[in-house]
């Protein structure tokens, strides 16, 4: 509609411009405007709400909310949410926006709703139209209408169509949910794990819109029909409850999906927990497996390193052997047995020199031993080897800590 409409349109039902201010911006909004005592009054509901189209009809999407519904982009609670599972479809947002005049003339009780320009919405005038017309044709309603004056009850039907949407979109949503379980069963994809931060992303904004539709029901619930108070006292009070009641009936059903929305949430946090889980398991077994061959190579070098002790004094010796000096042989050439006699206990004294400088967590009777006590280590290995033990507490003998009792794995 353009501005003159709107224009002629507030002047001849006197709307608050902010109804259509409301509107156009999709601002979820409740007052009560032109309240005139026992003679009527105006009030205005506007509510964003959830429904589900199917994959064919993404051409009526703008570019810029397909776009927003990739998980690549910026994530944009308020773009369609695209749902993959059974052949696609999108969870969309539609507005409700509906504006009551109330009047003790029944005559004068007008409803003027208010529709954004998506073709295929299920609030479009004529679909909302057709919903109203069957409502009335029901016996629930019928008696209802019958029994009651107050043209509060059809705005409760608008808002029982909201619910119904609600209800459908929450159900496919439960089974993408569902499907998306079961895919990560099988799989750890992180591309998966960041389509559940942007579906929980989504639940997060819808539960917002659920609250807005509870303080809209209840708005309606502390905001009687001024006209009513002119009829008699058993009708009115009749009404009253039975209003009460239907609107119960609204709250306990945005009860219900708000339950079902806290619900996907907890299962989508606990299939993200799954997720990361699983990561950290397949993390820590690699680390594992580094861990074994860093063990693994450290007794290697180890071993090399005892085999290098060992080696070292004999090929020092046989270095100096080498030397063609008249000091250690008079025709220049060392003697096998000489060799023998040096490198020998060389070697031994570098093991032993060796073992007591390494062996500084020596124990013994629970108190740490000296540097002398240590010199002795041979003779308290062998012992503790042949299993000799003294008429006192045995000795603590930490074998570990001595390089000739170290093996490799």
């Amino acid at each position: 509609m353009s501005g003159p409409v709107l224009q002629m349109l507030g002047a001849r039902f006197n709307i608050e411009p902010f109804f259509f201010s409301s509107s156009l911006n999709w601002i979820p909004s409740r007052f009560q405007e032109e309240v005139r005592r026992d003679k009527g009054d105006h009030i205005t509901v506007v509510v964003t709400f959830l429904r589900s189209i199917g994959d064919e009809l993404a051409s009526v999407i703008s570019p810029a909310s397909s776009d927003a519904t990739k998980i690549d982009e910026i994530l944009n609670t308020q773009a369609p949410l695209y749902l993959s599972s059974r052949g696609g479809c999108y969870l969309v947002l539609d507005l409700l926006s509906i504006h009551l005049i109330r009047d003790e003339n029944e005559n004068n009780n007008t409803i003027i709703s208010f529709h954004h320009t998506d073709p295929d919405s299920k609030s479009g005038a004529a679909y909302l139209h057709e919903r109203i017309r069957f409502a009335g044709q029901s016996v629930y309603w019928q008696h209802i209408f019958q029994s009651s004056p107050d043209p509060t009850f059809v705005l409760l039907v608008f808002l029982w169509h909201a619910i119904y949407s609600w209800d459908e979109a929450l159900e496919i949503l439960y089974n993408h949910i569902i499907s998306m379980e079961m895919r990560i069963m099988k799989s750890t994809d992180m591309e998966m794990t960041r389509g559940l931060h942007f579906i929980r992303a989504h639940l997060l904004h819808y539960s917002s819109l659920l609250e807005d539709m509870r303080n809209s029901v209840q708005f309606i619930i502390s905001t009687p029909n001024p006209s009513m108070n002119c009829l008699d006292e058993g009708l009115q009070t009749d009404s009253r409850k039975r209003l009460e009641k239907e609107c119960n009936h609204l709250l306990i059903e945005i009860q219900r999906l708000d339950k079902q929305l806290q619900m996907q949430g907890q299962r989508l946090e606990n299939v993200m927990n799954l997720v990361f889980s699983t990561v950290n398991i397949k993390d820590s077994s690699r680390m594992q497996e580094l861990s074994e061959a860093a063990v693994r190579d450290s007794a290697a070098m180890k071993q090399i390193a005892y085999l290098t002790m060992v080696f070292l004094p004999a090929s020092y010796i046989a270095s100096v052997f080498g030397m063609n000096l008249k000091q250690i042989s008079d025709d220049g050439r060392a003697d096998f047995g000489l060799y023998i006699a040096v490198a020998l206990p060389l070697t031994f004294t570098t093991i032993w020199i060796i073992g007591t400088v390494q062996s500084k967590n020596f124990r013994v009777e629970g108190d740490k031993t000296s540097f002398w006590m240590r010199l002795g280590w041979p003779l308290l290995l062998i012992k503790a080897k042949l299993g000799f033990k003294s008429n006192q507490e045995p000795d603590t003998i930490l074998l570990e800590e001595w390089p000739a009792s170290r093996r490799g794995p």
